[in-house]
């Protein structure tokens, strides 16, 4: 089964705007950087897949994402995240992709083998439907689908439950797993203190969150 890991960014210009009380515009963009440069990083080090993609309407972030090593799927201009993943899904069908992992941008903890647990506990066959839920359940922050276009998605809040519900109407294998590293995206300030209090991840974002941390910014001095 060709497996390919799917990330959809926006342009860092304005991200993140639930941490603007606690970080300006130009921080929360190099934020979102820095977390966009460690997923891909750690999916691209994963075994078992046969690629990574990421699905962008910025120039900025595909130039990255080739620097990057990953390949990149142009949206014409940038939709919200659910119309850029089923953008992407369905150009991954039409390339011969069996399954899709879709993964954000913003989960600074994951490593790579977070991502290949998620790979093992893939079904032997097509269809089905794996979730990886976020820490409070209301999110889902991965799924991985066979064929990629298997069910209808919608993110954003009470995403999980919504996906859940996707795969129990059209019967389909669901596998639920947890993973306290995926489980974490950075989007309130509460999610920055869970990261620092889990010691940070692998790469540039915990770097950078200290170095706010320093200057008096982000989770506080």
């Amino acid at each position: 089964m060709k497996i390919a890991a799917l990330i959809p960014v926006k342009g860092f210009a304005n991200a993140k705007h639930r941490l603007s009380a606690l970080l300006s515009a130009d921080e929360r963009a190099l934020l979102a950087e820095a977390m966009m440069r460690d997923v891909v990083a750690q999916t691209i080090a994963a075994r078992g897949l046969e690629a990574v993609y990421v699905v962008t309407g910025d120039e900025y972030v595909r130039d990255l994402s080739a620097a990057l090593g990953a390949r990149a799927i142009i949206e014409e201009e940038e939709s919200g995240e659910t119309g850029a993943v089923e953008f992407a899904l369905a150009e991954l069908k039409k390339r011969g992709v069996d399954a899709t992992l879709v993964i954000p941008a913003d989960m600074p903890l994951v490593r790579s083998a977070d991502i290949e647990q998620v790979v093992r506990q893939a079904p032997r066959a097509a269809p089905f439907a794996l979730l990886v839920p976020s820490h409070d359940r209301m999110g889902t922050n991965a799924l991985l689908l066979a064929p990629p276009d298997i069910i209808k998605l919608r993110f954003g809040y009470d995403s999980f439950s919504y996906h859940s519900r996707q795969a129990a109407d059209r019967r389909l294998p669901l596998v639920v797993l947890e993973n306290e590293r995926i489980a974490l995206d950075i989007d309130e300030p509460q999610d920055l203190e869970r990261f620092v209090a889990a010691g940070g991840g692998p790469g540039a974002a915990y770097a950078k969150i200290m170095e706010m941390r320093a200057a008096g910014r982000g989770t506080g001095a």
